[in-house]
C-alpha cells in the first residue's frame, strides 16, 4: 500500500483530501513538521493556506524538498499547493519552491474568486476512465508557468484559458479540487495513487 505523507501548514482542515486517499487505496500520515517530507515515499501538499503562510512552515527545508521532487519522488500539489512549487506568488512576498518556473498570478476576471464546477481539458493518462471532465475550483490565483511542456491541462473561464493541470518529473500539480469533484475527483486521485506506486 502507498504511503502519502501530507504536510498540515496549520491554517485549514484536510480532512476531506485524506478521506479520499484512503478510498483511493493510500495510507496518509499528516504531519506538522516538514522535516517528515523529507523521508517520505510519497508527498501530498494540500490544497489549503495563503502563499505565504504556506511557505513560513516549509522554506527551512526548501532545498531538501526541491531535491526529494527532483530525484523523482512521487508527489502531488493541489491549489495553493500546487501554486507553491512557483517561483512567487503575486499572494505574498515570501519565495516559492522554484520547482517550477513562473509565478502565481491573479486570474485576469471580473467574478474572482472562480468557485465552481469547470472543465478540464486533457489527455492525461491520470484522467483515464473519467468521463466527466467537470471539476471543482475555488481560487483567485493560477500558476503562470513559463515551462510550457510542463502543462497537461487547461481550463477556460470568463473566455481565458488558464494552465490548470501539470506534471513535472513525478510530481502532479492541480488547480482543481479532486477530493471535492465527486466520483471524478475521486478516480483521478485512485489513478494517481496507482500511477505514484508505479514510480516506486
Amino acid at each position: 500500500m502507498l504511503k502519502i505523507t501530507m504536510i498540515d501548514y496549520g491554517v485549514g482542515n484536510l480532512h476531506s483530501l485524506r478521506k479520499a486517499l484512503e478510498i483511493s487505496g493510500a495510507e496518509v500520515r499528516v504531519v506538522t513538521d516538514a522535516k517528515e517530507l523529507l523521508g517520505a515515499e510519497c508527498l501530498a501538499f494540500p490544497g489549503v493556506g495563503a502563499f505565504d503562510r504556506t511557505m513560513e512552515n516549509l522554506l527551512p527545508y526548501r532545498n531538501d524538498i526541491i531535491k526529494r521532487l527532483e530525484e523523482g519522488t512521487p508527489s502531488i500539489g493541489i491549489c495553493i499547493g500546487m501554486q507553491i512549487m512557483m517561483e512567487s506568488s503575486c499572494e505574498g512576498q515570501r519565495p516559492g519552491f522554484g520547482f517550477f518556473k513562473g509565478k502565481a498570478e491573479m486570474l485576469k476576471a471580473e467574478r474572482i474568486p472562480q468557485m465552481g464546477w469547470n472543465t478540464v481539458v486533457t489527455n492525461d493518462p491520470l484522467m483515464d476512465g473519467i468521463d466527466d471532465r467537470f471539476f471543482y475550483f475555488t481560487h483567485s490565483y493560477y500558476c503562470n508557468a513559463t515551462e510550457k511542456d510542463c502543462i497537461v491541462g487547461t481550463t477556460e473561464y470568463e473566455n481565458v484559458i488558464y494552465p490548470m493541470f501539470f506534471r513535472k518529473k513525478n510530481f502532479v500539480g492541480t488547480q482543481f479540487h479532486p477530493e471535492k469533484s465527486s466520483a471524478s475527483g475521486l478516480r483521478f486521485l485512485k489513478n494517481f495513487v496507482s500511477s505514484a506506486e508505479e514510480c516506486l
